[in-house]
């Protein structure tokens, strides 16, 4: 399988190479419009091939495409090679805004092509081996560890002293948390309830912070990210009938049952990388590439996680 990755910034530099070189059976091509960073990394990783036009990729004979380059130019790179009939994963966000993210979706279904979206935090080892609701709460019991129903799933992610214009502090940072909790892909944006802070930055007026809420049946979904917050950290906690969960790493936490408390965590040897969900990530995307295919539900969390984000920023536009 030969796949190629465009736009080689710090995100892939530090959490996309290091595991998509490792994979066996993959030859990779690498672009990047700075010759100086092309000519580093392929010969750190050893990579042969390699161009500083995305254009020219059309003569690698490539099987698909891996885009982490600025969201301001995912859609365009995203649709060029949807049209040429080839499966593509974007880094989180597809698009600033929801039209054009629904405009690629049409696109991939016209073409028949996979469109994968790079959430990571959906493929967390430690979360997904403790809590049983990430995989829905109307999943079945024998898909999951224990029968017992999700009751509330927070998700909280903070900066320090980072306020934000709205639509990149939804878009490039808090669709994380909000899509870590839309786990049905299913509520109506107008039942979100909605809660905001400013932040006054040399004369502007910014985002500070913004929390949305919703309830599905009994269970209470919240995402939470403060961009004036006292550090930067990341806080997961879920709660079930008499057992609660709280995860302030990705790598361990405590679970609370018959009133005690219990510390949970992967093993010594875990790889950061691992741990943050990249290697099942990695993996999950190139059995899409071998299929040609994504499964419906995939695509509908992804879009529906772009429209609720939509939704937030024009009720926030009209405040």
């Amino acid at each position: 399988m030969k796949i190629a990755a465009i736009g080689l910034g710090d995100i892939a530099v530090k959490a996309h190479l290091p595991v998509l070189t490792q994979l066996e059976n993959v030859e990779w091509v690498f672009c990047t419009r700075n010759p100086e960073r092309l000519q580093r990394l392929t010969k750190k990783y050893h990579v042969t091939e390699a161009y500083t036009d995305y254009a020219d990729l059309v003569k690698a004979d490539i099987d698909a495409v891996m885009i982490h380059s600025a969201t301001v130019s995912h859609p365009v790179l995203a649709a060029f090679f949807l049209n040429l009939g080839l499966p593509v994963f974007v880094d989180k966000p597809l698009a600033d805004n929801y039209e054009q993210c629904e405009r690629l979706y049409d696109l991939a279904e016209r073409k028949q092509t996979p469109l994968f979206m790079g959430f990571n935090r959906r493929y967390i080892p430690l979360y997904k081996t403790h809590l049983p609701g990430l995989a829905g709460v109307h999943a079945l019991p024998e898909t999951q560890p224990s029968s017992e129903p999700l009751l509330s799933l927070r998700w909280e992610k903070h900066r320090h002293d980072l306020p934000g214009e709205t639509r990149s502090f939804i878009f490039d940072d808090f669709i994380h948390p909000l899509d870590s909790i839309n786990l049905n892909a299913s509520i109506a944006p107008e039942e979100l309830y909605i809660t905001t802070q400013s932040a006054q930055n040399v004369g502007r007026n910014l985002l500070g912070r913004l929390d949305v809420q919703w309830q599905q049946g009994e269970t209470l979904f919240h995402a939470s990210m403060n961009r004036q917050h006292g550090a930067t950290m990341e806080t997961v906690t879920a709660n079930y009938r008499n057992a609660s969960y709280r995860f302030d790493s990705f790598a361990e936490g405590s679970r609370w049952l018959k009133n005690k408390e219990e510390r949970i965590k992967l093993a010594d040897w875990t790889p950061m990388l691992a741990a943050k969900g990249f290697h099942a990530m990695a993996e999950h995307w190139l059995d899409v590439v071998r299929a040609g295919k994504q499964s419906l539900s995939l695509t509908q969390r992804n879009v529906h996680s772009h429209l609720l984000a939509e939704h937030v920023v024009r009720q926030l536009s009209k405040e």
